[in-house]
Formats: C-alpha cells, sequence, structure tokens
C-alpha cells in the first residue's frame, strides 16, 4: 500500500504537470491573437513555475534506485589527526542536519562520541524522509578540509579527514533475520548527558553480530528496551548495507569494472585557506561558496553526481 501511493503521486504530478502545459499553450493562442500585455505577463511567470517543477521532477529520475525513496541512516567517523579531524567530524555532522531541516527531514541523533578536546569521534544519525537516502548516497566516502588550524597556537594549515558511511534505513518487511542466537547484548551505562538515571543505570546497549561481527550501539534513549531496538534498527540496516555491496561486488565481477576506491581516497575537498573552494572530485564540480556548502547547501553537488551517475547506470 506504501508502494502504491507513492506510485499514484508520481502519476498525479505528472498529469497535473501535463494540464498545466496544456493550459498554457491554450493560452499562449490567445495572448498572440488578443495582444494582450499583462496576459502575456502572467503567461510567462507560469512558464517559469511549471520548467521549475520539470527540474524537479527530473532530478527524481535520476534517483531510480531501488531504495533510493527510503530515508537513511548516516554515519561519520573523524580520521587521524586528533582533535583537527574530530572538529571536522562535528562541522560534517552540522552540514549534514542543516541540510536535512532545510528540506523538512526528520533527524534523530542515534549515537554521538565526543572527542577528547573538542568536535567528535563518531555520530550516527537518521534521517527521515522520501528520497532522503538517493540524495546521502553521493555523500559516501572520504571527506578532506584544508584550513589554518584553530586550535594551533601558531595557526599553521592543516589538512582533516572525515569518512561518510551511509545506508538505506530497512523496513520491518525486509528479510533481514536476526537470529537471537547469533547477537551477543551487552549493557553499559551511558556516558552522554541525560540525566542521573540513565547515567547511573545500565540503559546503554550494544549488540554485535557474531557471524559478521558488526556491532550497533545506542545511549541516546531513556530506557534499555529503547536503546534496545534503535540498536537492533540500526544493526539491521548495516547487515543490509552488507548483503547490498556483496551483490554489488557480483556485478563487479561479471562487468569487469574496478570498485570506487574507499579510505584513504578524498571524494570531496573543502578548502578555506589559501583561498576558498570546495570541489568534488568524481564530477569536477567545484564552487567558492563554502560557508553555504557547510550550512548546508548541498543539492548542487548532489546533483552533479546524480547526473553522473546515469550515464554509468548507477
Amino acid at each position: 500500500m506504501h508502494q502504491l501511493t507513492g506510485l499514484k503521486q508520481e502519476v498525479f504530478q505528472w498529469r497535473n504537470l501535463e494540464q498545466k502545459v496544456t493550459e498554457l499553450i491554450e493560452l499562449s493562442h490567445l495572448a498572440t491573437w488578443e495582444s494582450n500585455p499583462e496576459l502575456e505577463g502572467e503567461i510567462h511567470t507560469e512558464i517559469e513555475q511549471v520548467a521549475s517543477q520539470v527540474e524537479g521532477l527530473e532530478l527524481q529520475l535520476y534517483l531510480g534506485g531501488e531504495y533510493d525513496k527510503r530515508g537513511a541512516i548516516l554515519a561519520l567517523h573523524s580520521g587521524a589527526g586528533g582533535t583537527e579531524s574530530q572538529d571536522w567530524a562535528e562541522m560534517l555532522l552540522r552540514m549534514y542536519m542543516r541540510w536535512a531541516e532545510q528540506h523538512s527531514y526528520q533527524i534523530k541523533l542515534l549515537e554521538v562520541s565526543p572527542g577528547e578536546e573538542a568536535g567528535i569521534k563518531s555520530a550516527i544519525l537518521e534521517i527521515d524522509g522520501e528520497y532522503a537516502y538517493g540524495y546521502l548516497k553521493s555523500e559516501r566516502g572520504v571527506h578532506r578540509l584544508v584550513r589554518l588550524s584553530p586550535f594551533d597556537a601558531d595557526h599553521a594549515r592543516h589538512t582533516s579527514f572525515a569518512l561518510v558511511e551511509v545506508w538505506p534505513v530497512v523496513e520491518q518487511d525486509v528479510e533481514v533475520k536476526l537470529n537471537p542466537d547469533k547477537l551477543r547484548i551487552e549493557t553499559f551505562r551511558s556516558s552522554g548527558p541525560g540525566g542521573q538515571h540513565m547515567q547511573k543505570t545500565s540503559t546503554a546497549v550494544r549488540i554485535t553480530h557474531l557471524p559478521t561481527g558488526l556491532t550497533a550501539s545506542c545511549q541516546s534513549q531513556r530506557s534499555q528496551h529503547q536503546n534496545k531496538e534503535m540498536a537492533l534498527h540500526i544493526l539491521r540496516a548495516r547487515l543490509w548495507e552488507l548483503e547490498l555491496k556483496r551483490k554489488a561486488e557480483e556485478k563487479v565481477k561479471l562487468r569487469g569494472k574496478r570498485l570506487p576506491p574507499a579510505w584513504g581516497h578524498h571524494i570531496r575537498s573543502y578548502i578555506l585557506h589559501p583561498y576558498k573552494k570546495v570541489k568534488d572530485h568524481r564530477t569536477s564540480y567545484q564552487t567558492s561558496e563554502v560557508s553555504g556548502v557547510l550550512d548546508g547547501k548541498l543539492d548542487e553537488l548532489m546533483k552533479a553526481y546524480l547526473k553522473s551517475k546515469v550515464g554509468e547506470g548507477r
């Protein structure tokens, strides 16, 4: 029923656009005969609105992957470099949260491991909304920052790295089976804020999937039961991502195509010194609006990536 509702909405958008175009053609004929400046202005305004709708629908055509319409789970990990990289990871966390807010997506911060002096060592958040995964899959990989360090007394230039991972949210009915006998569940006291109850009782939960060694933990909820459910939610998504990678590797073997680079080969650079520029190394798209990008304005970078993947069959 959920899939049917989505398809009906998609058809409605195209039919509604078709009707608007038909009406505009009729109005343009009328304006030609009557030479009505006011009507011509109205037609031009509506044409711009239709063009904007077409652009939006065209972008959705790039999001035709099997899981693109789903929500996303995004994980951030600071790279080598201590405080510098941990601060960079926190900047990226803010960037993605701002992007999600601008698109009216719902955000749940599932897990945060704070840095020793500043920033974060890692974080996991769920971004819920239509096509969240489709857009955010473009962010997978290593992100590189070049700037004058705010933590260095000499204000020397530093390069920092952070890894971004993205998985689709796995629905409850998806065939990811978690055998309780293959899980190790551990509880511990929450280390973050949340009141005396959370810090004095073992409400935090860590779950290990023994066959794969994958782990998931959560300490953001008030009860152990809630943290367990959220950890299972994350683990299910990670197992599904593992299955997707296995299937992708099988396709790569058949095609003979080389796997994309991972850690240590950055996908995007954010340069704050000696000049300002953000450049995506996969698409060559670049912009000097670094502050805007770090404030969540990622759409153009995402569009460039999605368009580049169309020719590759995604």
